[in-house]
């Protein structure tokens, strides 16, 4: 049999158009469409702490940061040689108990707030809810799990059946059945819903990330903690995103002083470097799930706690506290949310910035009806509406190398999450493009009108 397989060197000799049509070929064409006409699909060939590089040799900061996946930088080295210092070691042996994962899990238990000292490794944020999920529900001998609207906790399909917008949710129903949501930061809302018994948990973000980096209500989460025990209900704080410093402190469950029945992990953990996900949960509660010979095989994973993530993960925790990321993710995060607050001020088309830490959403005011719609013959306007968050990344992107996205349930809000080894120049460097964006397109229609001509260049370009 002939071999037409592609190797390492040949894969890294594609072409940007080359990768484009491999995408559209074998993996997403619909993805590959999407960032191609918005020209975000460029060939990236280098990234090293807050800077990436593409093939052309243009420099990029990142203030995206892998969706808060890299929270010490691109490639960090400490990590890197974590993983080399390791590679000899068997990596997936279950006929053993794995050095690694226990020093790992050792060092969670540290690092979580209270008395949470049992560890579930798994290899993403989404199975990290499956598993935060299944627990309480063996746990509690309860079913029905209990959720916020505009949350996001994974796309798998326990994780969807707790994820609050319905276009994720709509084509793979039925959903796993029972679960409710309730309004995000509505303490009496939440206490109705408690009150009718039978929810084996409560799961919520401390800041919800992709609804558009939406902050609670001052004591918030106190009164979940209370409620949660009044009634008998299991406590998930989904840390995916905001957790290891991103909010300026190592867990955003510390800002409060709570402590959840189950915490979830991921993204971070791994360094950006090895995919690794978790839940920790109390001694007590594990082991009413998993406690005895005959429960400990009731969730399992073949690659979860491998021997290269866990030392990955060993590597960013000592990192995370040696270096207090946490600290200069408060403090590089209250400048950046100062300076944002002041282009508010300034430009009409920005209705809200919000965020702690270094995880920041800068949300653009909807259009109104009107020249705009008379102009465009409404497309103008619906384009606006959807993905006005899009063309300022876009902007950002194409005309000033910084790199972003806008939230997957709200799209009028781009994000700033950038690694939390950030400087202030890079800041600095942030907020002037913003301010030349703004300046340079005072009304929404213009930016439309702006994205609009790049989307149909780069239609008949590619």
């Amino acid at each position: 049999m002939k071999n037409d397989l592609l190797n390492i060197e040949e894969a890294l000799s594609l072409s940007q158009a080359e990768i484009r049509q491999l995408y559209k070929e074998h993996v997403n064409p619909g993805l590959a469409n999407m960032l191609s006409i918005l020209n975000f699909d460029r060939k990236f060939v280098r990234a090293k702490g807050t800077k990436v590089w593409d093939a052309d040799g243009n420099e990029y900061i990142d203030f995206l940061g892998g969706y808060g996946s890299l929270n010490l930088g691109h490639n960090p080295d400490v990590v890197l040689e974590a993983v080399k210092r390791v590679m000899e070691l068997p990596n997936i042996l279950q006929a053993s108990l794995n050095t690694m994962a226990a020093v790992a899990a050792r060092n969670l238990s540290r690092l979580t707030p209270g008395n949470l000292s049992h560890t579930f490794f798994c290899n993403s944020g989404t199975e990290a809810v499956e598993g935060a999920i299944k627990t309480a529900r063996i746990a509690s001998g309860k079913q029905r799990i209990l959720y916020c609207q505009n949350s996001f906790h994974g796309k798998t399909m326990g994780s969807l059946s707790v994820t609050g917008r319905e276009k994720y949710q709509y084509p793979f129903e039925p959903l796993i059945p029972g679960n409710e949501k309730v309004l995000f930061g509505d303490l009496e809302a939440l206490e109705e819903r408690l009150k009718e018994g039978n929810f084996a948990a409560f799961i919520v973000e401390p800041i919800q990330g992709e609804g558009g980096i939406n902050v609670p209500p001052k004591d918030y989460f106190q009164g979940v903690r209370e409620l949660c025990n009044k009634y008998g209900v299991y406590f998930i704080l989904d840390e995916i995103q905001t957790g290891f410093g991103r909010t300026g402190k190592i867990f955003a469950a510390e800002h409060e002083n709570i402590v959840p029945d189950i915490l979830c992990v991921a993204k971070s953990l791994g360094g950006g470097v090895m995919p690794i996900g978790a839940f920790v949960t109390t001694a007590e509660i594990w082991n009413k799930a998993y406690g005895g010979m005959d429960k400990a095989l009731l969730h399992t994973s073949t690659f979860g706690g491998n021997t290269l993530a866990t030392s990955a993960a060993i590597a960013v925790m000592n990192e995370l506290v040696e270096k207090d990321l946490a600290a200069n993710a408060a403090e590089q995060g209250e400048y950046l949310l100062g300076k944002l607050k002041e282009l508010a001020d300034k430009y009409d088309m920005i209705k809200e910035v919000r965020g702690r830490g270094l995880l920041i959403g800068l949300e653009f005011k909807e259009p109104e009806s009107g020249i705009l719609d008379k102009i465009s013959g409404g497309r103008a306007s619906k384009l606006s509406k959807e993905y006005l968050g899009a063309m300022v990344a876009g902007a950002l992107l194409n005309d000033h190398k910084i790199i972003t996205a806008y939230t997957l349930n709200n799209p009028n809000v781009i994000r700033f999450e950038p690694p939390l080894i950030i400087t202030r120049e890079e800041i600095d460097y942030l907020i002037d493009a913003l301010e030349k964006i703004f300046s340079e397109n005072r009304s929404i229609f213009s930016m439309t009108m702006k994205s609009a001509k790049t989307i149909i260049g780069n239609i008949f370009k590619k």
